[in-house]
């Protein structure tokens, strides 16, 4: 008999049989108001009538056109639409199947297209799993911790996390990019640093949003010292943060933009885009896969980027980000045990501190639990797990905010008494 293997814990007890919009209905029946989005995956919401047609009409003509051996409709198109909407000049575009392999992605084109070997990442990073990418992950030692000598080259600078360090976000922002320069003149040459890579928002991090003055800083050391700027938008991208990539709340031009989770509706896709000139720099080899751009995915994500547009998800995003910010503040004022709440648009989060000011994940782990108990989904991060996150779909509705506003209140107080 077979199993799952038993690192595999589940978030949540549920045992989801069907989704629909903001909502997951387990094998029993009951509903559940999804605030996790799988992750940040189903930004246009469970099953879409939109992304189910068009994935089920691919479904029936082609399933799989390798991308290197035939060409297909779903890819082109798919190119073509995100011209429409990706940063000025990154019209250059390689799709994969995960986050942590459009980082690799990333991680090659880097050091190819500058002929250096580093990566400077920034402390509370997530950027994946796999050798390459745990090797830029700071988020936790959980991702990194046992499996070394991971790749050489990463250098680690701090982030400017305001709250932590119990700075105003100017201090932070000054300390973060002063250390920065410190980090290039004794730990990472300038000369031999090939990339910055940095999230707008911190995800596994803490959902810790950059200043824009941070990214506006890392954007001019890069041009001074010629080091590309890679934004990593895995979970920020595509309406998140209530503009369409979450570097556009600062004046910060991504040299490389990674993207995925929310791309294709829950169909695994994941992109880099670059200036043509600084692809064609990668060596012949570097790129392909069996999988990538994968013709329901194609068809999928295109469906999705249509949803997005025409049913202003960005704009909704941004509107009940606001709603669900303020309300996250109102029930924290009721509860000293609530330190901080912080985010960007359906990126929202809630860090549990002692009275001393310390990292609580256990009041953070029962909250967490007691609102899966009335019905509402979520789950923590930060180093510490102390923090609890709500990314629910970008059609969120204002009265299914208040809703998980009101599940909310009472899982905390049935928390923290």
């Amino acid at each position: 008999m077979a199993t799952l293997s038993p690192l595999l814990k589940q978030a949540t007890p549920v045992l989801a049989e069907r989704g629909e919009g903001v909502y997951l209905y387990d094998t029993a029946g009951r509903r559940h108001l999804d605030f996790t989005a799988g992750i940040g995956v189903t930004n246009t919401g469970h099953c879409h009538p939109r992304v189910v047609e068009a994935a089920q009409k691919q479904v029936g003509t082609l399933i799989h056109g390798q991308y290197t051996t035939v060409m297909h409709e779903p890819l082109l198109r798919l190119v073509d639409a995100l011209g429409e909407v990706l940063p000025d000049g990154l019209d250059s575009l390689f799709f994969l199947n995960s986050g942590s392999e459009a980082v690799e992605a990333a991680i090659r084109l880097a050091r190819h297209a500058t002929g250096r070997q580093n990566l400077v990442v920034f402390h509370g990073s997530f950027h994946g799993r796999t050798m390459g990418a745990a090797a830029l992950t700071t988020a936790g030692t959980k991702f990194r911790a046992g499996i070394g000598p991971l790749m050489p080259g990463a250098a680690i600078a701090p982030f400017p996390q305001s709250y932590r360090y119990g700075w105003t976000e100017e201090e932070a922002t000054r300390f973060a990019l002063r250390e920065l320069d410190y980090l290039l003149v004794t730990a990472s040459p300038a000369s031999d640093t090939a990339a910055f890579v940095v999230e707008p928002v911190l995800g596994e991090g803490g959902y810790i949003p950059a200043p824009p003055a941070f990214l506006e800083g890392l954007r001019e050391r890069a041009d001074r010292h010629g080091i590309l700027l890679v934004m990593d938008e895995v979970q920020t991208g595509f309406g998140r943060t209530g503009r369409f990539w979450g570097h556009e709340h600062a004046a910060a031009r991504p040299d490389v933009l990674i993207t995925a989770k929310g791309l294709a509706s829950g169909f695994p896709l994941s992109a880099i885009a670059a200036p043509t000139a600084l692809m064609e720099r990668a060596r012949p080899g570097s790129q392909g896969g069996t999988y990538g751009g994968n013709a329901v995915a194609c068809a999928a994500a295109l469906a999705t980027l249509r949803v997005v547009q025409d049913e202003d998800l960005v704009g909704n995003a941004a509107r009940q980000g606001a709603r669900l910010n303020d309300g996250l503040r109102k029930v924290a004022a009721d509860h000293p045990e609530i330190g901080d709440v912080r985010g960007l648009g359906l990126m929202q989060a809630s860090e549990f501190t002692t009275a001393g000011g310390e990292p609580d994940p256990a009041a953070a782990a029962r909250a967490h639990q007691a609102a899966a108990e009335h019905g509402l989904l979520l789950l923590t991060c930060g180093a510490y797990g102390n923090v609890v996150r709500m990314i629910p779909p970008l059609i969120v509705t204002a009265e299914q905010v208040d809703d998980a506003l009101g599940l909310w209140a009472r899982a905390v107080a049935d928390a923290v008494g």
